[in-house]
């Protein structure tokens, strides 16, 4: 279908540096790499502290693998998080510290990884996410978890959580950040790896495909880039005007890395808006 969400005006004759600038949010955020290192210390320590339920394999290749985090209660719900970074770039380990806000909240955590581009394709990756989703739901209640899944994601993760919505066993998503409209992104540098294709552009962008009748909590910080801002507020608006459950949530003042603080948080923005989807 024909995408609903429109570039900028004059996007075609804009400068490549300025297309690239519209989706670089590492080189906008002037201390992001500070927010990584401590985001990263802050998952290796939290990660070091929970070692019961590391590296299970969901597949064969090197990343196809989960951390799960099972709280006291094995059928409370599970937040599942996808990490970020243009489907190209971390790991879901530099993540860990994500399933801080769930434990505190007494449900249990799970982060899967993917295989990255160029190595796998977007639609592969999709696909890895899809058959991960298909093994927690078969082997999670090996492992303590066996409640309702709310699948997360931040950044490219977030435009997966938004598919992910579609699997079966997801009763819910929190989509932080995200890319729910693929064409743009072919325009800038994030395509060198990425490669996008026709098919893949049509068929994989949220924003495109029909809507899913399942609550979707749409995230974005204050201080976001503008068109990370936009797309948010028109999947949400596509998804509203269907009549499909979830809020709209802007984060006041949150920049593309510290969004993420409302997740983790024992008493996070993000947290308590994951609890109300299942209300």
């Amino acid at each position: 279908m024909t995408s609903p969400y429109a570039p900028p005006e004059g996007w075609s004759s804009w400068p490549q540096k300025q297309r690239d600038d519209a989706y670089n949010n590492t080189d906008m955020v002037p201390d992001s790499a500070q927010q990584v290192a401590a985001r990263n210390a802050a998952s290796a320590t939290f990660r070091a502290a929970h070692t019961g339920h590391l590296d299970l394999a969901y597949g064969e290749a090197e990343r196809e693998k989960w951390d799960l985090f099972p709280g006291a209660d094995a059928g409370a719900p599970c937040l599942v998080f996808i990490h970020g970074g243009y489907w190209q770039r971390n790991r879901r380990e530099d993540f860990a510290i994500l399933a801080q806000g769930a434990l505190a909240m007494g449900w249990s955590a799970a982060l899967p990884g993917y295989t990255l581009a160029p190595e796998a394709s977007l639609t592969a990756i999709t696909w890895q996410i899809s058959r991960a989703l298909d093994w927690l739901a078969a082997e999670g209640p090996q492992h303590g978890i066996v409640g309702p899944i709310v699948v997360s994601g931040w950044s490219a993760g977030g435009h997966l959580a938004a598919l992910a919505a579609e699997h079966p066993a997801v009763t819910a998503a929190v989509a932080m950040s995200g890319i729910y409209e693929l064409g743009p992104i072919r325009d800038t540098y994030l395509n060198a790896k990425l490669a996008l294709t026709d098919a893949e552009i049509a068929d994989l962008s949220p924003i495109r495909r029909p809507v899913v009748q399942k609550p979707i909590a749409v995230v974005y910080g204050g201080a976001e880039l503008p068109e990370l801002r936009r797309q948010s507020r028109v999947f949400h608006r596509l998804r509203a005007e269907a009549q499909a459950p979830g809020p709209l949530i802007p984060i006041p003042g949150a920049d593309h890395f510290r969004v993420l603080e409302s997740l983790w948080s024992p008493d996070g923005a993000l947290t308590r808006a994951a609890a109300e989807l299942l209300r």
